[in-house]
């Protein structure tokens, strides 16, 4: 999973790993406790939080830089590593995915194989309520994403982009 190379979700290390997150989970989403969302994830940095309900499959993948936000509802699928910078917020209901599953084979798919690729949002980006964030995507410095919009491909810094799929509609 961790290589990007086909896995199966059934494997019992990876069982074992989500059960242990989602024993974290359920006691952040009951506490809001910062000492548990800490244990959680793989790195949050100073002044950043996080509200409840939030959900994630490993929570050690994820790395929040300081001074960001992640409100309720947030599912972070992080099959893959995720990374967001300093200074970012994060509307409600935000999904960031970095499962994929195989397309052409319809064989391994039935069989439940899956890879990953990894999420990077940078400094000082919003992502509007609702926003999905596919595998493999990157957006940029200062990026502002619009409440709704599907991203599927690379944003670059400093642009407001929207919709589904979302597109740059202009500079900032």
């Amino acid at each position: 999973m961790l290589t990007g190379q086909l896995y199966q979700d059934s494997d019992p290390e990876l069982v074992a790993e989500r059960r242990r997150s989602q024993q974290l989970v359920d006691e952040f989403n009951a506490t809001r406790s910062h000492a548990v969302i800490e244990k959680l994830l793989g790195s949050i940095g100073a002044g950043s939080w996080v509200m409840p309900r939030f959900q994630c499959d490993y929570g050690y993948q994820i790395h929040l830089g300081s001074n960001s936000f992640l409100n309720y509802d947030a599912i972070l699928m992080d099959c893959a590593r995720i990374t967001i910078g300093d200074d970012v917020s994060i509307g409600p209901r935000a999904q960031l995915l970095t499962a994929l599953h195989p397309i052409e084979d319809h064989e391994a798919r039935r069989q439940r194989f899956e890879t990953a690729a990894p999420i990077t949002i940078g400094n000082n980006v919003w992502l509007g309520g609702g926003v999905i964030v596919c595998a493999g995507v990157t957006i940029g410095d200062n990026a502002v994403i619009g409440a709704g919009s599907v991203v599927t491909r690379d944003i670059p810094p400093r642009v407001l982009a929207v919709g589904n799929p979302c597109k740059v509609i202009r500079e900032l």
